[in-house]
């Protein structure tokens, strides 16, 4: 969502002298990073070292958020150094809310977000192991294959129909009403291979849902950050994105093979996966849309940018299974 609120002096120095009274007490200086779609996100120094602080102000995902602390905590417990650690609470809590948000603290990660072949097959073996961890006890979300992100898109396209055109409003109109046939069939598409998929109820493991996008390098070090949307899912929620790539997929496959994993990337379930993104890359943009009325227009430049990018390539393989 961009982070909805661009905050000033006072709110940084506030949420400053809430770390150091609920955190670190040495902790110096605040300062925003680039933003995802979910929340707003700050490097914190100290004297010693950096440290990567997260807020989650969404009603529907900071929850999702809050529920994932306890996930990292167990994946650090069973020996995996391919994630941020979480900082504790000086009482030993795992987040803090401040201001309605919820409040993470991580361990800081050097490194570069690149994503190339060379990184997709380190992606798949981290991956891999990761799937190995068992998740009994944990409080995950499990798929179910539903297909809220269509009926979201519908309900955003709605409110723009019924919204006051200010120019911007009439500009994002234009871009989605330029396609609604293949929108109307990734809709269709989603509710049938949704079907098709329901009866799955195997090979469900950890997933992370964006771990190519949350790649960090550091010289031969791997780190998968950002496992605020974990989810006990079959293996494609994390390899619909290369399952068009025969050896991308081999890669992936191969990889879950040499961690004692026998599972072969099921098309149907790519494609649900695939239609299921469509919409809620879509629908983030459009959320966005409503709540940062100043960056309208760009909105509306990104939104006709991804329904002609990168996404296309993904829809014209789901596209071919029948």
């Amino acid at each position: 969502m961009y982070g909805s609120v661009r905050r000033d002096a006072a709110y940084k120095t506030r949420l400053l002298d809430f770390i150091r009274r609920e955190y670190l007490p040495g902790a110096v200086s605040i300062t925003e990073t680039r933003r995802g779609f979910y929340g707003e996100t700050y490097r914190l120094e100290t004297p010693e070292r950096s440290f990567f602080v997260k807020l989650d102000y969404s009603a529907d995902h900071k929850y999702i958020y809050r529920d994932s602390f306890a996930f990292i905590e167990h994946m650090c417990e069973y020996g995996t150094d391919c994630i941020a650690r979480v900082v504790k609470t000086v009482n030993g809590r795992l987040y803090a809310c401040f201001d309605g948000a919820i409040l993470g603290v991580f361990a800081w990660v050097d490194g570069e977000n690149i994503q190339n072949e060379h990184t997709k097959i380190r992606e798949y073996q981290l991956l891999a192991k990761i799937y190995t961890i068992p998740a009994a006890g944990l409080k995950l979300r499990r798929e179910t294959f539903d297909t809220v992100e269509a009926d979201k898109f519908y309900d955003y396209l709605a409110r723009l129909r019924t919204s006051a055109d200010n120019g911007n409003v009439g500009q994002m109109l234009d871009i989605i009403d330029e396609r609604p046939e293949d929108i109307a069939r990734n809709a269709l598409r989603y509710r049938l291979f949704a079907q098709r998929c329901a009866v799955v109820c195997e090979n469900f493991h950890i997933t992370h849902g964006d771990a190519g996008g949350n790649i960090i390098v550091n010289g031969n070090r791997f780190y998968i950050i950002d496992w605020d949307d974990v989810k006990l899912a079959p293996p494609e929620r994390d390899g619909w994105f290369c399952m068009h790539w025969r050896w991308a997929a081999d890669a992936f496959e191969n990889a879950m093979r040499q961690s004692g994993i026998d599972h072969t990337l099921n098309p149907d379930t790519g494609a649900y996966y695939c239609y299921h993104n469509f919409f809620m890359y879509l629908n983030a943009y459009l959320a966005a849309f409503f709540q940062l009325p100043d960056k309208q227009r760009e909105l509306a430049d990104s939104v006709s940018a991804y329904f002609n990018g990168w996404i296309t390539e993904n829809l014209r393989y789901a596209d071919s299974i029948e």
